[in-house]
C-alpha cells in the first residue's frame, strides 16, 4: 500500500464533499450524529458553499492510497470565521475527511504530517486544528496521538456544538 498526497483545487470540491458524506454515514452508524449531522454534505447548498470556499481560498491536499483518493484536508492561513487567530503567523487545518473504505490505513495521518512539513517550509511554526468535542473524544485523541495539544475549547452555533482548538509547534 502507497499513500501519495497531492495538492488540490476548488475542483476537487465533489470529491471533498464525497469524503465528507462518507464520514457523516459512517458517523450516523456509529450512533455519532453530533459531529456533522446526518445529512449529506452535497445536500446542503451552504455546506457546499463552505467547501468551495475553503478549497479556494486554501489549498486542499488528497491523500491517495495506491492511487486511489482516500482522504482530504485542507490548509489555510486562518481558523474559521467562527474563532480568533492566533495572533501569530499561523496554518490552519480544515475539513479533515476520509472515505471510510480507507479507515485505519494512515492515510489521515499521513496527511496531517504533510500539513506540518507545508507548514516548517513556509516558515511558519504553529499549525492549528479544530475538532467536534463531543461524544467519546475519540477524535481530540486522534490529534493528540498526531502530535497536537489541546488549546482552548469552544461552543459554536445554536446548538452549542462543543469544539476543542489543538495546536502543533513545527520546527
Amino acid at each position: 500500500m502507497t499513500i501519495t498526497i497531492r495538492a488540490g483545487g476548488p475542483e476537487d470540491t465533489p470529491l471533498i464533499l464525497a469524503m465528507l458524506d462518507s464520514s457523516v454515514a459512517w458517523l450516523v452508524a456509529e450512533g455519532r450524529p453530533g459531529q456533522w449531522g446526518t445529512e449529506p454534505w452535497s445536500a446542503s447548498p451552504r455546506a457546499v458553499e463552505v467547501v468551495r470556499g475553503y478549497a479556494t481560498s486554501g489549498t486542499p491536499y488528497i491523500a491517495e492510497t495506491d492511487g486511489v483518493p482516500a482522504a482530504t484536508l485542507t490548509l489555510s492561513d486562518a481558523p474559521g470565521t467562527y474563532l480568533e487567530p492566533a495572533g501569530e503567523p499561523e496554518r490552519y487545518i480544515h475539513l479533515l475527511a476520509s472515505d471510510r473504505r480507507f479507515k485505519g490505513r494512515g492515510a489521515d495521518a499521513a496527511l496531517l504530517a504533510h500539513a506540518a512539513e507545508v507548514t516548517r517550509r513556509a516558515g511558519v511554526s504553529l499549525l492549528r486544528v479544530d475538532c467536534y468535542a463531543g461524544d467519546d473524544g475519540k477524535l481530540v485523541a486522534f490529534y493528540e496521538k498526531n502530535g497536537f495539544v489541546r488549546t482552548e475549547t469552544f461552543t459554536h452555533g445554536p446548538d452549542a456544538w462543543p469544539g476543542q482548538v489543538l495546536a502543533q509547534r513545527v520546527r
